[in-house]
């Protein structure tokens, strides 16, 4: 069932829209569901057009101002969640050739993707807790309306978003110029100005796997990833809006997306799972097993295989003073789950894992006795004060008793990752930056890659 919240009909400008009033894009669920979206500042939902016939567009959240509930912050900087805005909905039909709405072509997927832009950690951080305010108003500083359409240019078939889309929690402090005027909180204006309105290129153009990210979960931008993003309808209880049902609304589980016949992204929710091992009778522990099984089910079938999940299973960070870093695994909670019982760290049949959280982009290979890893959080949001070296540390492992056999990393700025298909099982890798440089080429073949520098 649609979830309708508290009636209200505010205008406000939308900024990635070429009228102003409203914007679409297309979100890919379980076994291909293809649900187009658009927020409006009108009080009805538009009309969509698919093949030369007129249906409406229902209604996922009507417009209304959410009450105050517990987040991250403090009270004192923390504020309502103000959704002026109506979110409309439509399941387009398999084989759809062509669809518009309010005379705006909406793009659709294809039988076979070809061409995979994935970035991750894109919003602007505005965070008190870590005294971290980025210059949101700096186009240098926060380029992801570049990266978005340096990605738009490249024509790509699907866009994977590996996690953290909102980061702009807290208020700008007065006297600081670079993010004076920033909107702020988990609202509608937050929403539009790191997400929608920066990425209005790119979510022209192809549909996009949505993965969840820490910064979405309920006592973050919950509210509005349940509005705008998840893949699912939007029920009672599963909107983040009272904290007693975020046991619910923080669980999203894994589904499987098809790329055609030989391919496929398993999209996973771990973003609730914390870089702290769990222990078994934590909730999180059943759900990441069963998050697993998915994972295995999947790669059973025999075909190339993606895992996108925002923490990342296999990778690597940085962690300690500068100069002294310790370079070691950053996804213990799901670890603690997916290895328990003397288990593979990942079920069989998985070649690929692709990841954020980590502000910046990392390959790590294990010679194809586990899938390769890739992390690009680099897209968006203020990088890392701890770079990872050239060359691991002898001995280092993501997870004990497990060692990389090939590792790449770029963290010399901002950018996306591109995927496109050599073969069944083959595909290449680049890295792009902001200026439009590739800084990394890889070959991936079955679970085993390796990148050059060009």
């Amino acid at each position: 069932m649609a979830l309708l919240l508290g009636a209200c009909s505010v205008s406000t400008a939308i900024a990635a829209s070429p009228d102003g009033s409203a914007t679409s894009w297309v979100v890919l669920g379980a076994g291909g569901r293809t649900s187009v979206r658009t927020v409006t500042s009108s009080v009805d939902c538009p009309v969509i057009r698919a093949d030369g016939r007129n249906h409406d567009m229902r209604v996922r959240a009507a417009a209304g101002v959410e009450p105050l509930r517990p987040t991250r912050s403090a009270p004192a900087i923390s504020k309502p969640s103000a959704f002026p805005v109506l979110t409309c909905e439509y399941e387009l039909p398999a084989q759809t050739r062509a669809a518009s709405v309010a005379g705006h072509s909406v793009p659709l997927p294809k039988a076979r993707p070809e061409r995979i832009v994935v970035i991750g950690d894109t919003g602007c951080r505005l965070k008190a807790a870590d005294s971290a305010w980025q210059a949101c108003n700096d186009p240098a500083a926060y380029p992801f309306a570049r990266i978005a359409a340096a990605a738009a240019a490249w024509k790509p078939d699907l866009v994977i978003h590996v996690g953290d889309y909102l980061y702009r929690e807290n208020p700008c402090p007065e006297e600081n110029a670079g993010c004076a005027g920033s909107p702020w909180g988990y609202g509608w204006d937050a929403w539009n100005a790191d997400f929608f309105a920066p990425a209005a290129s790119l979510l022209s153009v192809a549909p996009w796997v949505m993965v969840r990210g820490n910064h979405e979960n309920c006592s973050r931008g919950g509210q509005g990833w349940w509005r705008f993003l998840d893949p699912r309808e939007l029920e009672l209880g599963r909107d983040c809006n009272d904290p007693a049902d975020d046991a619910l609304g923080d669980y999203q589980g894994a589904y499987v997306v098809p790329l055609g016949p030989d391919a496929q992204v398993v999209a996973m929710d771990i973003a609730t799972s914390g870089e702290k091992a769990l222990d078994a009778d934590d909730p999180r522990f059943a759900q990441l097993s069963a998050i697993r099984n998915v994972l295995g089910k999947a790669g059973a079938r025999g075909i190339f295989t993606i895992a996108a999940g925002h923490y990342p299973v296999l990778g690597l960070a940085a962690h300690g003073p500068v100069g002294a870093e310790r370079i070691e695994g950053e996804s213990a909670g799901v670890q603690s789950a997916f290895a328990a019982n003397g288990q593979a760290p990942m079920p069989a049949g998985i070649d690929v894992i692709l990841s954020g959280h980590v502000h910046l982009w990392e390959q790590v290979s294990f010679g194809g006795a586990l899938p390769s890893q890739f992390i690009a959080g680099f897209s968006g949001t203020q990088e890392d004060v701890n770079s990872l070296p050239k060359r691991l540390p002898e001995g280092t492992a993501p997870i004990a008793g497990v060692h990389p056999q090939h590792f790449a990393s770029w963290t010399e700025g901002f950018g996306w990752m591109s995927i496109e298909r050599r073969g069944p099982r083959a595909w290449d890798v680049e890295v792009h930056s902001v200026s439009g440089n590739v800084t990394r080429r890889c070959r991936v073949d079955g679970n085993s890659s390796i990148c050059t520098q060009p």
